[in-house]
């Protein structure tokens, strides 16, 4: 399958915002984010649910994605739109190849990661359970939106001018530490970086599907519909 020219190159401005804002999204906010609710439930004099705070908190999430990647969103909005086939092409092939490759991955590496539990997945689980409406627009809708803007529209599309081979190893790892970083902090064991391998393979699909599908909504879709089918995994 050819690969299909991306959407044009972010702006100056997109890319020192969206530098700005990932590396909050990724260092600072999975830390300020409750203290910051704290603070608001004391000056609001009324407790805030967990479920409202995740909520809040991904709102807040896309709304800050949609503002200051508008413009790059309606370039590849149209790339979607213009080729259409190819674009639902890629992400076919790519959710047959998530599924494909992620068993091969574990059944490679699961000794590895067999002392490791991946507190991401007990912690989403939780929440699907405790709040699950909630939960399940988070995790089919909103967090991928921003997550693919992020990690495949940010990271990967502006290294791919560059360097292909950076941008799909780059973009992978960030992906990768992403899901596994707090907790290490937290448990204080550094151990926990093990479980990085589980999503490398995600990235890798994820960065394939936008790279092979020229729009970053070719990964986007490959990304709602894994999490969906977890989801829905989840509240059988």
């Amino acid at each position: 399958m050819a690969k299909r020219r991306l959407a044009g190159p972010m702006s100056a401005g997109e890319q020192i915002a969206g530098t700005v804002f990932f590396l909050i999204y990724l260092v600072v906010l999975p830390f300020a984010a409750a203290p910051m609710f704290r603070l608001a439930s004391t000056l609001l004099g009324t407790a805030i649910s967990e479920s409202l705070r995740n909520m809040i908190y991904y709102y807040v999430l896309f709304a800050v994605t949609v503002i200051v990647f508008h413009g790059y969103l309606g370039r590849t909005s149209r790339d979607f739109a213009e080729h259409l086939p190819g674009a639902l092409q890629a992400s076919v092939i790519g959710l047959i190849a998530l599924y494909g490759l992620n068993e091969l991955l574990y059944r490679l590496t699961g000794p590895l990661s067999a002392n490791r539990t991946n507190l991401n997945d007990i912690t989403i689980s939780a929440q699907i359970q405790d709040a699950p409406r909630t939960t399940v627009l988070i995790v089919v809708l909103l967090a991928p939106f921003v997550e693919e803007v992020l990690f495949r529209g940010l990271v990967f599309g502006n290294l791919r001018s560059k360097s292909r081979f950076l941008a799909y190893l780059i973009s992978c790892l960030l992906f990768a530490f992403l899901h596994v970083w707090q907790y290490a902090v937290v448990r204080q064991d550094v151990t926990y970086f093990v479980l990085m391998v589980q999503y490398l393979v995600p990235g890798l699909v994820l960065a394939w599907a936008y790279d092979h599908g020229g729009t970053l909504w070719s990964s986007v879709l490959v990304h709602v519909s894994a999490n969906a089918l977890a989801a829905w995994t989840m509240l059988r």
